[in-house]
């Protein structure tokens, strides 16, 4: 399983000109919290996180935070990004205890989608309806997606959260409300929308038609 690491210095001044400071200085700051101590505010490194960001992976992997001499478990809770440029404005990270229960968003990976029934067999066309899915698990059952399986779906047919085969210790945090939210859709197979073409000589009869419309509307006016 890939690995990362990261590392940050704690910061003692606070508010927006600080923050304005530390992104002019190519940091970003940040906050680290959970697991029952107090949140620390840190800065770390621009560059370095976008460079992680470029991973699927990093988002929903369990994280090493060097901190000093100090390192600590934590996962990515949040990203404040910049409307338009490519730059990160704020961080959040959460501290993790190996016997406690997380909550984390993971992505979807769809396989099997050009074997699908519905798609080979029939004709049709794959829609996403979920990118990600929130879980929730103990840290060392983490997954870093979930697989959903397109092999037996056919057409007209909805893959819902309650039919996907989840890892070990792995729940969906919808089915645990219980309700309505267990069916909702993950996958369907339809069928594309074809546009019907016009028969022979309809678009050429057109101008015609309106020619004779034309004439005839002159002649009613001439003759009153």
């Amino acid at each position: 399983m890939e690995t990362f690491e990261i590392s940050a210095e704690k910061r003692e001044d606070v508010g927006k000109g600080a923050s304005r400071r530390l992104r002019r200085a190519g940091k970003v700051p940040g906050i680290v919290y959970g697991a029952e101590s107090e949140p620390t505010m840190i800065s770390l490194d621009h560059d370095e996180i976008m460079h992680h960001l470029d991973h699927e992976a990093f988002y929903s992997h369990i994280l090493t935070l060097t901190i000093g001499k100090d390192q600590e478990s934590v996962v990515l809770k949040d990203l404040q990004r910049h409307p338009f440029k490519r730059r990160l404005l704020h961080i959040d990270l959460l501290r993790i205890k190996a016997g406690e229960s997380i909550t984390m968003r993971v992505p979807l990976h769809f396989v099997n989608e050009d074997k699908c029934i519905g798609v080979k067999r029939d004709g049709g066309v794959i829609n996403h309806l979920m990118t990600d899915m929130e879980i929730q698990c103990l840290p060392k059952d983490l997954p870093e997606y979930i697989e959903v399986d397109m092999l037996e779906v056919e057409m007209g047919q909805t893959l819902h959260t309650s039919d996907l085969s989840l890892p070990e210790g792995v729940e969906i945090v919808a089915l645990t409300h219980g309700g309505e939210d267990d069916e909702q859709g993950v996958a369907n197979v339809y069928m594309p929308r074809v546009e019907a073409e016009p028969e022979e000589g309809e678009v050429e009869d057109a101008p015609e038609v309106e020619a004779t419309k034309q004439k005839s509307d002159d002649g009613d006016k001439s003759d009153g």
